[in-house]
């Protein structure tokens, strides 16, 4: 591990080999070494302890011995633990955001304007919440009463991992929960910096905790424990099945945030000089590694070649480069497995005889080390192309032609998927309507600013639940009934 790591990582980096369990860092001896490998170079930049099954026992042990205090701690107690984790993310937020870029290679410009500060927006809007909630209400004698659902196993990504597990955690915690969390393996690191933060913010022992380690290993055995009474996971259908599958058997509660093939409407009236240069950058944001990208830009037919220049002179501004670099635009893909997915599915359009508008297959000029990709536009694609069917999960964006605003909202409803959507289009009426008629748990029009309460989650195979907000704090309650209370 360099010198530098050693200083972004703080007490950190001394702690590798340890799990965050009852409120202090445990050596951890049986687990293997997971390698945390900087996608800039393909080169190990440290490693870390897997836990065990017997791990994540004492982890789930100790968050359900803290639960009977903690759950009926004051709410100002509470508040006053989630503002200080706000206050101490941003204080160290320019150590997270360079290990941000270490770990998983998002450019060091978007991890201090994105990855790091939506992440504090999250905690905020979880104390937000809080502040003002009401966990009884009264319906005539009797009182709805809305309490913290128990031990919460979280598991999140390697795509957004701070974002992420702010998104969980906060809310869990404010509303009374106590936490068990598995970050991605392969971008461990700044879970472990918050795990610090939590640590520093005074939570009391066991109230969080953190075990790294694989889906298989301690994902599984989080999903099946009896003792866990809700699991939140963020990743891939295929692991959001698996979770749901083993966790039935103890019938807990599952929210799962999944996949996305998410369309991006260009109705008939819009600017495309305004629309497309955005639209092509929502695509590529964060390397195209976000589930909610809109990555099928569904545009008229009769301005399809306009549109295809336009969006060839938005990617020809793009700098791709070494992702700590000030000037860099997009950053390399975050890990080995998912570089050659994108050069499988870039092949793919390829050989489907979708248009190639600019880049392709290959690394691009003078990059031919780390997992760099070529930002790539594909036009004339139909629905039954696997670039159009399939999430990519990196910068390829795929231009769909429709004729008329029927077509339209067909081809954007035609996926499993039901993340994410956005509609561009000067007649704001017309847009309403056709955002009204996307089936996804989000539609944003003519790119509007991000909103920390907007409540995100999927139809369809894009999951179950929400996340954000009060909707996403109302995830971590059960609701209890008692009648003749008044």
């Amino acid at each position: 591990m360099t010198h530098d790591l050693d200083t972004l990582l703080g007490t950190v980096s001394a702690r590798l080999d340890c799990a965050y369990l009852n409120g202090g860092w445990t050596p951890l001896a049986a687990g293997e070494a997971l390698a945390v490998v900087n996608p800039t170079t393909g080169h190990v930049l440290t490693e870390v302890r897997a836990g065990t099954r017997t791990d994540l026992d004492r982890a789930v042990a100790a968050a359900r011995s803290a639960f009977a205090s903690f759950s009926t701690s004051p709410v100002a107690d509470r508040l006053a633990l989630v503002e200080r984790i706000h206050d101490l993310i941003l204080e160290r937020s320019e150590a997270l955001a360079r290990v941000l870029t270490l770990e998983m290679g998002a450019t060091i410009t978007h991890a201090r304007a994105a990855h790091v500060p939506l992440a504090a927006a999250h905690v905020k809007a979880a104390a937000d919440v809080l502040r003002d909630y009401d966990f009884l209400t009264m319906r005539g004698s009797t009182a709805i009463v809305r309490e913290p659902i128990g031990v919460c196993a979280l598991i999140t990504p390697w795509n957004w991992p701070l974002y992420q597990m702010t998104a969980k955690i906060a809310p869990a915690l404010a509303a009374g929960c106590t936490v068990v969390l598995k970050p991605s393996e392969l971008s461990p690191l700044s879970a472990m910096m918050l795990a610090q933060i939590i640590h520093d913010a005074g939570a009391p022992a066991g109230v969080f905790n953190l075990v790294n380690g694989t889906g298989p290993e301690v994902g599984t055995a989080m999903a099946e424990h009896p003792e866990v009474d809700m699991i939140s996971i963020t990743g891939s259908n295929r692991a959001g099945v698996l979770v749901a599958q083993a966790a039935a058997p103890t019938v807990k509660r599952v929210t799962q945030e999944l996949g996305g093939k998410s369309p991006n409407v260009l109705l008939p009236d819009c600017d495309l000089e305004a629309a497309v240069p955005p639209g092509v950058m929502s695509a590529f944001r964060n390397v195209g590694q976000s589930c909610s990208a809109p990555t099928r830009m569904i545009v008229p037919r009769a301005r399809l070649a306009e549109v295809e220049a336009i969006a060839r002179r938005t990617v020809d501004a793009i700098i791709v480069g070494d992702p700590g670099e000030d000037a860099t635009v997009m950053g390399p893909i975050a890990n080995q497995a998912q570089f050659k997915r994108v050069q499988a599915m870039i092949a793919a359009g390829v050989e489907d005889g979708a248009k190639l508008v600019c880049g392709g297959p290959g690394q691009p000029e003078g990059l031919d080390h780390g997992f760099f990709v070529k930002p790539t536009v594909f036009s004339e694609v139909t629905s039954d192309m696997r670039i159009a069917v399939e999430e990519i999960f990196g910068p390829v964006l795929a231009i769909l032609p429709y004729d008329d605003v029927d077509e339209a909202v067909a081809i954007a409803n035609d996926t499993v998927f039901g993340l994410g959507g956005h509609v561009q289009g000067a007649d704001l009426e017309q847009a309403r309507a056709v955002a009204r008629r996307i089936r996804t748990g989000q539609v944003h029009i003519n790119y509007p600013q991000w909103d920390a309460h907007a409540p995100f989650g999927g139809y369809k195979r894009s999951g179950n639940g929400r996340e954000y907000g009060l909707f996403g704090f109302e995830e971590y309650l059960e609701v209890k009934a008692i009648l003749g209370f008044a």
